[in-house]
């Protein structure tokens, strides 16, 4: 019997626990969920949001991603803590690094993706995650990029700029009603990266509370990475 999708379900994958190792000797901890039999398509790298007003790995879009999307779209979905944060799965060694020292821990993220033979990474970066994401994403092999409410606080006009015409995909999901970057706004900020899809969400906040806007969110990823499964079931199996 079917039953009905909602904030804490769970659909079947592969998760795993695992370790990522920085460059400046750190370990951060995070997980791996993967389709339960066919390989997947395309892989998702969770980037969360501020720490230090509470972000983490399971920040609710992200661990609904990965509680869904293996089951519902053949997306292998990455979450880990940055540096200096905990959560249920344990705590990250280090400190905030206010976007920075991040660098390091999107490269051991990446590096792991290149370890594991992961297919066509996308970054998806949740408001802290959107400054991480821009700001050191153009340094690697991905398909492209998905901003969620990105408040552009630590993100220099140079370092977007860079965004333009750089073969990778870059999507701006922006609510209407944002608490710090609303669509109108948007446009401007993004406008030096012509190809950039800015998608405004009417009305949309910031945190993406309840069920109709977190599965707004999962169809604009899937979208992305694998259109042909949409659009995505309200109930299970």
């Amino acid at each position: 019997m079917s039953e009905q999708i909602r904030g804490g379900t769970v659909l079947p994958a592969q998760r795993e626990e695992i370790e990522l190792h920085t460059a400046d000797g750190l370990t951060l901890v995070g997980e791996l969920a993967l389709p339960e039999e066919a390989p997947p398509v395309a892989t998702l790298v969770c980037l969360h949001p501020l720490p230090t007003a509470g972000g983490f790995m399971d920040s609710h879009v992200l661990r609904k991603a990965a509680a869904r999307l293996p089951a519902m779209a053949d997306i292998a979905v990455l979450r880990f803590n940055f540096r200096g944060v905990s959560s249920p799965r344990g705590t990250s060694e280090g400190d905030f690094g206010h976007g920075e020292a991040e660098a390091d821990d999107l490269d051991a993220a990446m590096a792991f993706v290149r370890e594991r033979g992961l297919p066509a990474p996308w970054l998806l970066g949740w408001s802290f995650g959107t400054e991480v994401a821009l700001k050191h994403g153009l340094e690697h092999e991905i398909a492209g990029a998905i901003l969620l409410s990105p408040p552009l606080h630590r993100t220099s006009a140079e370092e977007v700029a860079a965004w333009a015409g750089a073969g990778m995909r870059l999507v701006v999901v922006v609510p209407e009603l944002d608490d710090y970057l609303r669509p109108p706004e948007a446009e401007e900020r993004f406008a030096s990266v012509p190809d950039a899809e800015l998608v405004a969400v009417e009305g949309g906040k910031h945190l993406w509370v309840g069920e109709a806007q977190t599965a707004r969110v999962l169809t604009e990823i899937v979208a992305r990475l694998n259109p042909g499964v949409l659009p995505l079931p309200t109930r299970w199996p």
